[in-house]
């Protein structure tokens, strides 16, 4: 299924005059570590299919969905006997819709849709991943465009599902939509400004409250502190740069929004577990 891996990077082959890959893998076969810039989900059609992702081993039942994105280290070990879609977007034209990429962020790096944890979506998305399956093997006339609206769907489900139907905030129920807003409008902000010099007093100030009540409230909806938040954004930015290789590891620290270099290496250890002079070895390794 990876047909082209150089290092830990696999560069997906598109369909042709698209900007979509997608398998009816029904293969006996495991898939190293390795990440792309498109977005993958996973749905096993029989048997199981186990995904470890970001250090955590997720087996998923037949019907169980998983959603990586970009930029995320994962490998896939398979069953001898089984099937599952594998769906490959490219999602770069929909992060101009500006609630999508807070929503993605949000989930990053990986979400795992069930039955039992979202009864209300998963029979929907489900069913959305099927035509989509459906949709790519017939290749009929504006397949590309039907896709890639099935695909917008089963985002916003998604979406939606964590931003209305989770009591986000300990706050009141009339308070929970206007909170929501604020701050996907700050997530989306901070992913924006994320290699300026933003700080915590400036979030704060931007959204309206006091550092103190914007701290507990921005964890409340993240799941994350602010400086935790903001460090993975320019981090992912990083992970990006570093792909080049006219880029020193210097040049890569301070165009990500780091004050100095020895600042950039320990945070990227403490996210991705190797330095950055590691990641490059492991990108271009033939």
């Amino acid at each position: 299924m990876i047909e082209n891996l150089k290092g830990i990077f696999e560069t997906v082959n598109f369909k042709e005059n698209t900007n979509l890959r997608l398998y009816d893998n029904d293969k006996y076969e495991d898939y190293p570590p390795h990440w792309h810039t498109p977005l993958e989900i996973i749905m096993p059609t029989e048997s199981e299919y186990t995904v470890v992702c970001c250090e955590h081993t997720f087996l998923l039942r037949e019907n169980d969905i998983i959603l990586i994105c970009p930029c995320c280290l994962h490998t896939l070990y398979a069953p001898k006997k089984g099937r599952r879609i594998i769906f490959q977007p490219d999602i770069s034209v929909l992060r101009e819709i500006r609630e999508l990429e807070t929503v993605l962020s949000i989930l990053s790096p990986v979400i795992i849709i069930t039955p039992e944890e979202y009864p209300q979506i998963h029979p929907q998305i489900q069913a959305l991943l099927l035509e989509i399956r459906d949709e790519y093997l017939k290749n009929t006339p504006l397949s590309e465009a039907a896709i890639y609206g099935k695909l917008l769907s089963i985002l916003i489900l998604i979406g939606r599902s964590y931003t209305e139907n989770r009591k986000t905030f300990d706050v009141t129920n009339n308070k929970q939509q206007e909170y929501t807003e604020k701050f996907m409008y700050i997530c989306d902000y901070i992913s924006t400004h994320c290699t300026e010099n933003l700080t915590l007093d400036d979030a704060a100030s931007l959204a309206g409250f006091s550092k103190f009540h914007f701290t507990r409230l921005f964890k409340q909806f993240t799941n994350v502190s602010f400086y935790k938040y903001l460090n993975q954004k320019r981090i992912a930015t990083a992970e990006k740069l570093l792909a080049n290789p006219e880029y020193t590891i210097t040049d890569v620290a301070l165009n990500s929004g780091f004050s100095s270099l020895s600042s950039f290496i320990r945070m990227f250890k403490i996210i991705k577990n190797c330095t950055p002079t590691e990641f490059r070895s492991m990108y271009t390794i033939s």
